[in-house]
């Protein structure tokens, strides 16, 4: 059976709405575009710019930006993006003027997948009231909507973490899930790199027995807005998604695969976990096992 319209419709607000209700005090609006840059020569697969240079050239009014490799991630780490506690998480959000009693809407420029990482870290700590903005910041530059240059810094704000363990895993999880008839693994990544006819992130390859969602093919090519609940529900189905299982999304980084899980999130998918650091560290991990093909 296919969906008409998602589960969770106030996870999803469109241009219209946004510039309708851009005075609202309660409203904490944010840029979160980070870019991605191939390197050859490297033990990184890729090199990471924040976005803020272009929120310094323009951006939504009244928008503030979120460096989510700078800002809310783990520096510690040796691979992109990882995750802190959600304790940490939590204060570096409320740091940015996220907590009790505000309304969150995050965009992203190019791909929708920036702004999904950031909503769900948000659902990690256990903040719901975040909004994903359809088509970002390049729909509402398409249809000529107003933009500034002046830097937004929201005050600080309280917000106390109630984690949710569930919606993040790490690579004994994804292991385990092999073979296992309750759960579907899904990665989000290119053809390309599911097939392992790319070393990008080390050992070339998947998680066995997973399948190819990609998150580009989750998005209209030439509006760059999600695509309907009905098209979305098909893709899903026709890789053998089903809501009774356990669904764990990874892609290279933790980051790609957060479109796949919103959008299963928004067909009622009850499990649903991204692989925090997928890739970069399963296919550096001798001890996984990968498959080709």
């Amino acid at each position: 059976m296919q969906a008409t319209r998602y589960a969770n419709p106030s996870a999803i607000v469109e241009t219209a709405w946004l510039a309708s209700n851009l005075r609202d005090p309660c409203l904490r609006v944010f840029d979160c575009t980070t870019f991605l840059h191939e390197e050859t020569g490297t033990d990184r697969p890729y090199r990471v710019e924040s976005g803020r240079a272009e929120y310094d050239k323009g951006h939504i009014p009244g928008s503030a930006f979120l460096d989510l490799q700078g800002e809310l991630s783990d520096s510690s780490s040796k691979f992109c993006f990882t995750l802190p506690d959600a304790e940490t998480l939590a204060a570096r959000f409320a740091a940015k003027g996220i907590g009790a009693g505000t309304r969150v809407i995050l965009y992203s420029r190019k791909r929708m997948q920036w702004a999904t990482r950031v909503w769900w870290m948000l659902r990690f700590v256990g903040f719901d009231n975040a909004a994903i903005l359809n088509g970002g910041f390049d729909k509402w530059s398409a249809e000529a909507r107003p933009t500034e240059t002046f830097e937004t810094r929201y005050p600080a704000a309280t917000l106390v973490a109630k984690p949710r363990s569930n919606v993040f895993i790490g690579k004994e999880e994804v292991k385990a899930a092999i073979g296992d008839a309750n759960a579907c693994t899904i990665n989000a990544l290119a053809p390309d790199l599911h097939r392992g006819d790319n070393p990008r992130y080390g050992r070339p390859g998947r998680v066995p027995g997973s399948v190819n969602v990609p998150a580009l093919t989750l998005v209209d090519e030439a509006s760059l807005t999600l695509k309907s609940p009905d098209v979305v529900t098909a893709v899903f189905s026709a890789v053998g998604a089903n809501p009774s299982k356990r669904m764990l999304v990874y892609c290279g980084g933790g980051i790609a695969a957060t479109l796949d899980a919103f959008l299963l999130h928004q067909l009622g998918y009850p499990h649903i976990a991204v692989y925090d650091n997928s890739m970069h560290e399963w296919a550096n991990d001798d001890s996984m096992p990968i498959e080709r093909g």
